[in-house]
């Protein structure tokens, strides 16, 4: 029976990294993944779809490039080669995991692993199944799209992990459920020439946002095409080769097929969980200690599968939190600023407190906008729609929260939590010089509006 210091159950973005830091730090250290190296978000959710949603923008822009003064021939799409083309990414980065886990010293063991005890596993594979010592253990083992069970079991109907396996594009789409899987896949199919239908039983999409963020978001997919019905279930639902149809309050919907994108619960199922003592919770999630130990000494859980938060960054932090505690460190999961990112069309980038928020906890704050049709970069690269918001405590300026919705704004996104992890204030934000022209600048004009001094939009009312 092989010996490990540590074994980590899962080769996804929270696994991978706590198995190469852990090795980094001394320890023999081995991985056990049943699928595919990367897990969820390398090969059925952040990669994949990010890439599929870059060719539906590139096939966007050029439809539309008699605004920028380029004229083509008709554009058309061959999402077969979209498809080929997000394999061949994948693979590539996938490839990579496994160069570095080598690189690191890290064991891989493909196949099943389960609990004979807090200090035995046992890898199941289609040739057999073996024992593995182990002194600690981290769990990572992700989450699954749930599928409620009134939802058909035959006909075209999806998941975000099916979804991605059709090599050709359907005529049309229901869309079930308003969260953020399910608008970037609507933004996507829409601006493929898809016609889409999202039905969210909630009053609205995207409900953890600000009112005026969902608004333009809205405003966007019914530009697309998007018809977006909201405040009623979607009912009676019938599928079969010919599509599927349903019922939101009393409208009739139908389409050539349908997403279900109602969550995603954590994967503990064939864990041997019981071997051990160890329980989940809501959700299928397994609790964990602010060190993210579980109630069993020597036993972790990071990522999805702990239901703190099921952001991809979110898991690969714990994981490199896991690895130092599982090695002998002490350090806490006590990183609560965390960015999100949602790849609509256009972008949302959010990170600290929202309005909403800061309403709830009774804080005092200001806030100001400013649009990006008032900065010349985005102006210049046709991307003018959208905002950015900034909130500050009242009393000393501190920035709280910040949100971005127009062009790049995932990637803009990571100077506003830089600045609000640095407890940075308006001022200072503001006294920052940033290069012109450049789509950062709406941070700095931002600031400017907050501080009651805008150069590039409308001066405050005077009284």
């Amino acid at each position: 029976m092989e010996k490990f210091d540590l074994v980590v159950i899962g080769a996804g973005p929270g696994g991978y990294p706590a198995a190469i830091r852990a090795a980094q730090l001394g320890a023999s250290v081995a991985i056990v993944e049943k699928e595919q190296l990367g897990g969820t978000c390398l090969n059925r959710g952040c990669i994949p779809t990010k890439t599929l949603i870059a060719s539906a923008e590139v096939f966007l822009a050029a439809r539309n490039g008699a605004e920028m003064g380029i004229r083509t021939a008709e554009v058309s799409v061959d999402y077969g080669a979209m498809v080929g083309r997000k394999d061949g990414v994948v693979e590539k980065l996938r490839t990579g995991i496994a160069s570095l886990l080598k690189a690191n010293g890290v064991s891989s063991f493909s196949g099943t692993a389960s609990f004979v005890s807090s200090r035995e596993l046992k890898v199941t594979t289609a040739d057999g199944e073996q024992r593995i010592s182990c002194g600690k253990v981290i769990i990572a083992t992700g989450s699954a799209p749930v599928v409620p069970g009134f939802v058909p079991k035959d006909g075209p109907v999806y998941t975000s992990t099916s979804l991605l396996e059709l090599t050709e594009l359907p005529e049309s789409m229901i869309v079930l459920g308003g969260g953020y899987i399910g608008c970037e896949f609507a933004c996507m199919y829409a601006a493929l020439g898809v016609k889409v239908t999202v039905v969210e039983m909630l009053d609205d999409v995207l409900m953890l946002l600000d009112r005026d963020v969902r608004a333009e978001i809205k405003r966007s997919m019914g530009n697309l095409g998007i018809e977006v019905l909201t405040g009623a279930p979607l009912e009676d639902i019938k599928a079969d080769s010919g599509g599927v149809s349903g019922r939101a309050g009393d409208k009739q919907v139908s389409a050539a097929s349908m997403l279900v994108s109602v969550g995603r619960r954590a994967v503990t199922e064939g864990l041997g969980l019981e071997n051990i003592g160890l329980e989940t919770g809501e959700g299928g999630c397994i609790e964990v200690h602010e060190d993210l130990r579980t109630a069993v000494p020597g036993v972790f859980a990071i990522g999805d599968v702990n239901g703190i938060i099921q952001l991809a960054h979110a898991a690969t932090a714990q994981g490199l939190v896991a690895a130092e505690n599982a090695v002998g460190g002490r350090q806490l999961a006590n990183e609560k600023l965390v960015p999100a990112c949602i790849f609509t069309m256009p972008e949302v980038g959010a990170v600290g407190l929202t309005e909403a928020e800061a309403k709830e906890q009774g804080l005092a704050v200001k806030k100001a906008k400013f649009p990006f049709m008032a900065c010349g970069k985005a102006l210049a690269a046709g991307t003018g729609g959208g905002f950015v918001k900034l909130l500050a405590d009242e009393a000393t300026g501190r920035l709280l929260g910040a949100v971005a919705v127009g062009p790049h704004a995932t990637d803009l996104i990571g100077e506003a939590a830089l600045a609000i992890r640095s407890e940075l204030t308006v001022r200072e934000l503001g006294n920052t010089i940033h290069a012109h022209p450049t789509l950062a600048e709406v941070w700095m004009e931002a600031a400017h509006v907050l501080e009651g001094h805008p150069v590039h939009s409308a001066p405050p009312t005077r009284r």
